[in-house]
């Protein structure tokens, strides 16, 4: 992962939040190019270039081709994306539209224009899409004004489904309320104090790498060898998850061995997202590189044994994961099972609760029942939603991405920044293509199991109000049916 860039001081996505929360009031004669800036990075296709490169501060090589891209189609009539602090930047030729919806519902609207849509134009918009039969048996819808936590739609709000990988925005909810955006995950050597006793501790971060494991030898090796030791013994710790470490499920691509040690998730593969071939033992792989650059730095080991470092040990190394809010949007933009499930550990031991399913279940809930979410019928089994016993309600899933939007909790913030962008990053970048108004103007967390088919998000709609969604489908036959289906109804949504 690249250097993470630095936050600006002030997010896009919090200015659209920030002026939509003051009843929709976006007078774009008054904004001066900074102020235009933000606004239009939420605004998504419009103006792309600032939707990809300020959504959040997570920067890694699928956002330098996000940006790119944005690029790309700067270059096929799109708005010149050059520098904003120079000169601004320039609406695109698809841009009027909205921004004349946006002015309708600044101060100077025609007396009596809603400033967000009613029950019955949503009703009208969205009542015959929910009928599409590639919908399944059993769905359900509910949309939310962030501006005022109202709800304006819905249809089966209160059925708990399955939710798939849209448990996700539960689970990292959870964990910015736990722990908060700037949290990292220690990885840590030990040693005991002759120095001849080594421990390797995982701290539950799947993102772990190579190069970080290189940097806790190197740094190792330095200690030992200024204390006359160049032989130790050495063990590793993975004692701080407890409970099975296979989920239900069982071995699958989708998902490593949990391990509270591992390395790049367990992938065989070198790959970074996606399913892909995992080892069976994570702790003991990353253990036994970590001896063998420990030998490239000059300190000799044993093969390394699993155990528990010894109590009167001390730290002589430590590795720092990226901070919290970017495992989120990791986790979310490629719904990453991994960091999905660790997230869910991490909830667990600050909730003071074992760091295994069990445990992370408690801690979830208990978390949102402090944000005062909707939880009657939820059943959070795990973390990443693999599991078809997990039970949530549309209104909870809307619920949740409200108040991520709620300026009164900016911690969860990350979870709107780390939303797939319709048309052009993770589990989105390959739907609403050629779609009017679906591309930038939708973020979206997909969730897909056999038979059920999920979709929760935002969208912007014509009067520059970020509403939030949720629509649930079981009992599908078709995932690109179904996919297409949800697709509509949000891009509607849009368009109401």
């Amino acid at each position: 992962m690249d250097e993470p860039v630095k936050r600006p001081s002030v997010d896009p996505l919090d200015k659209l939040i920030r002026l939509t929360r003051r009843g929709g009031a976006v007078r774009l004669t008054r904004l001066n190019d900074r102020q235009f800036t933000a606004v239009s990075a939420g605004l998504g296709l419009v103006l792309a270039a600032g939707v990809v490169l300020a959504a959040g501060p997570w920067d890694s090589g699928q956002r330098k081709a996000e940006a790119d891209r944005a690029v790309a189609w700067s270059r096929t009539g799109g708005a010149d994306h050059g520098s904003a602090e120079a000169s601004g930047p320039k609406p695109a030729p698809s841009a009027p539209p909205v921004l004349t919806a946006l002015t309708a519902t600044a101060g100077n609207a025609a007396p009596g224009a809603r400033t967000a849509p009613d029950a019955a134009a949503l009703r009208a918009a969205l009542g015959p899409l929910l009928k599409d039969p590639a919908l399944g048996d059993r769905r359900a819808a509910v949309v939310i004004d962030t501006a005022s936590g109202e709800r304006l739609y819905g249809k089966g709000a209160g059925t708990p489904m399955t939710p798939a990988s849209t448990v996700k925005i539960a689970t990292t909810v959870a964990a910015l309320s736990a722990l908060g955006p700037e949290h990292r995950i220690a990885t840590t050597v030990r040693a005991t104090a002759d120095h001849r006793t080594l421990t390797l501790v995982g701290g539950g971060d799947p993102t772990l790498d190579r190069a970080a494991l290189r940097a806790l030898a190197a740094t190792t090796a330095r200690t030992l060898k200024e204390n006359g030791v160049t032989r130790a013994r050495l063990t590793y710790d993975t004692s701080r998850y407890s409970g099975p470490a296979r989920h239900p499920i069982g071995p699958n691509e989708n998902l490593a061995p949990l391990s509270a040690l591992m390395t790049d998730e367990g992938r065989l593969d070198h790959s970074d997202s996606g399913p892909a071939p995992r080892t069976d033992d994570p702790a003991g792989d990353t253990a036994r590189t970590f001896a063998r650059l420990l030998h490239d730095a000059g300190i000799t080991t044993a093969a390394p044994k699993h155990g528990r470092a010894p109590a009167a040990s001390r730290q002589v190394a430590e590795h720092l994961s990226a901070p919290l809010s970017a495992l989120v949007e990791r986790a979310l933009t490629n719904s990453d099972n991994d960091i999905a499930e660790a997230l869910a550990r991490q909830t667990a031991l600050a909730s003071g609760e074992p760091a295994d399913f069990a445990g992370s279940r408690r801690a979830v809930t208990a978390r949102l029942q402090k944000l005062r979410l909707p939880l009657t019928g939820a059943v959070l089994a795990d973390g990443s939603g693999l599991d078809r016993d997990d039970r949530v309600t549309a209104g909870l899933l809307a619920g949740l991405l409200a108040r991520a939007a709620d300026p009164d909790h900016p911690e969860l913030r990350p979870v709107l920044t780390g939303l797939p962008v319709a048309g052009f990053t993770g589990t989105l970048s390959d739907r609403y293509t050629g779609k009017s108004r679906g591309p930038g103007l939708i973020r979206a967390k997909t969730g897909t199991l056999t038979g059920v088919n999920t979709l929760a998000g935002t969208v912007v709609d014509r009067r520059g109000r970020l509403l939030a969604f949720a629509f649930l489908a079981s009992g599908t036959t078709s995932p690109t049916e179904a996919q297409n289906a949800l697709d509509r109804l949000a891009s509607a949504l849009g368009d109401a």
